[in-house]
């Protein structure tokens, strides 16, 4: 009796056990190879519970999400012979579960192909196009071309791709290579881009250069524009000189005619008086204490001196 029970037991525990081997959950971030001795034999991608045969058949979880590549920054020469570090990413997914498998067999697989497709495809993308067209993404008028004027206009080169198109192309030409390996990239970007040190002293000496003649520029201008003003200022100056000198002349000549005037009422008023006071003027000018003055009995000068006494 006790064997029996022991028996039942036993016989319960291994379909437990086989139970559990056989039974499986799917999760909604994963899809499922089921792999019998290493050849996939079904592929699942709905989410839920799955059974498989125990110890024959093998359980390969593979990632239904969106996953990332990120690249080594490169150093790569762009058509003009010009050389630039350029650090990319990317966004991908696992389309073909079943090839994915049987190409790459796991992600690190898969970053390690990605990583020859991208840095290749990018590589040649950036040796067929010039330094303008990498750095650049449209053809929008610079800051300083506002302000210096509309002829500096047509000394910007124009640019025909630009960087979004660039990555465009480097992610067409990256899906066509990984269309068998049963994955997409559903993305790809330039994450970083800067000038190697030749390259970035040869930017910074030109941006001087262009900055140092917008400055000359603006100074001639401004001197012009200073010679403009003065000349005005001296052109005003001068006709406010020469009304004024006008105006001064005027106001004398009313002033001398009036005291002419005074003069002429006073002289006819009381000549002799007039007369003494214009000698007593011009006494007044021609001597002074050191004066040695000799007189004519007939002059003016000693007839009033007489009468003073």
């Amino acid at each position: 009796m006790n064997f029996a029970r022991i028996l039942i037991l036993i016989v319960l525990g291994v379909i437990v056990i086989g139970l559990a081997l056989s039974v499986f959950i799917v999760q909604e971030t994963e899809q499922i190879i089921i792999a019998r001795l290493g050849k996939p034999i079904r592929e699942i991608t709905t989410p839920g519970l799955n059974v498989r045969v125990p110890l024959v058949d093998k359980v390969i979880r593979i990632e239904k999400r969106f996953l990332e590549w990120d690249g080594d920054p490169n150093q790569l020469p762009t058509r003009d012979k010009r050389f630039i570090y350029v650090d990319t990413y990317a966004r991908w997914r696992i389309t073909d579960a079943t090839k994915y498998y049987q190409r790459l067999r796991d992600e690190f697989g898969a970053q390690s192909r990605l990583d020859d497709i991208l840095d290749g495809e990018t590589r040649n993308t950036i040796a067929k196009h010039n330094l303008i067209e990498v750095v650049r993404t449209s053809n929008r008028k610079l800051a300083e071309t506002a302000e210096v004027g509309a002829e500096q206009t047509e000394q910007i080169v124009k640019i025909m791709a630009g960087r979004d198109k660039l990555a465009a192309e480097v992610l067409a030409s990256a899906n066509e290579a990984t269309g068998e390996l049963g994955i997409e990239i559903l993305d790809f970007r330039f994450k970083r881009l800067n000038y190697v040190p030749e390259v970035r002293r040869e930017v910074y000496m030109r941006m001087i250069s262009e900055r140092n003649r917008i400055a000359e520029q603006f100074r001639s201008e401004g001197a012009g524009e200073a010679a403009r003003i003065n000349g005005e200022r001296e052109r005003e100056l001068s006709t406010i000189r020469s009304e004024a000198y006008r105006e001064a002349q005027e106001i004398k000549g009313r002033a001398d005619a009036k005291a002419a005037d005074i003069y002429a009422k006073a002289y006819n008023g009381d000549p002799d008086f007039y007369r003494f006071l214009k000698t007593m003027e011009v006494l007044e000018r021609t001597m002074d204490a050191n004066t040695v003055l000799v007189l004519s009995t007939d002059g003016e000068f000693l007839r009033y001196l007489e009468t003073s006494k």
